[in-house]
């Protein structure tokens, strides 16, 4: 991935690309989430992108949680828009979305980069 400035990551995307039962607790998934993203060394900026159930999950030291206040997709968007000149890589295994971020030249990675299968 090389040097990244921001990694813009899609909670909802990340959390549903592994079976574990966090339909049950979205939150918590998300906040699982959070605590593999907040153990990552690669010295980039980390914006944990959520909706839903899981709005209020809350921020913790190199992982800034941003609360979507309609689609966690357009707000991601709305990110890498902000981010792209500076330089950030947009985790989503989400076609769409993914073709969406890349109208800014924004690269996109897999959710196993940052969340491995168990």
């Amino acid at each position: 991935m090389g040097a990244v400035t921001v990694l813009i990551v899609d909670a909802a995307n990340v959390v549903g690309s592994v079976p574990d039962g966090w339909w049950r607790d979205r939150r918590g998934a998300a906040e699982r989430l959070r605590g593999l993203l907040a153990e990552r060394d690669e010295g980039e900026e980390i914006i944990l992108v959520v909706e839903g159930a899981a709005r209020g999950v809350e921020s913790v030291p190199r992982v800034r949680v941003d609360p979507a206040p309609g689609s966690g997709d357009d707000r991601i968007v709305e990110l890498a828009g902000q981010y792209a000149e500076r330089g950030c890589v947009v985790v989503t295994a989400d076609r769409e979305l993914r073709a969406r971020v890349g109208a800014f030249g924004v690269e996109c990675v897999g959710p196993r980069t940052v969340r491995p299968a168990p």
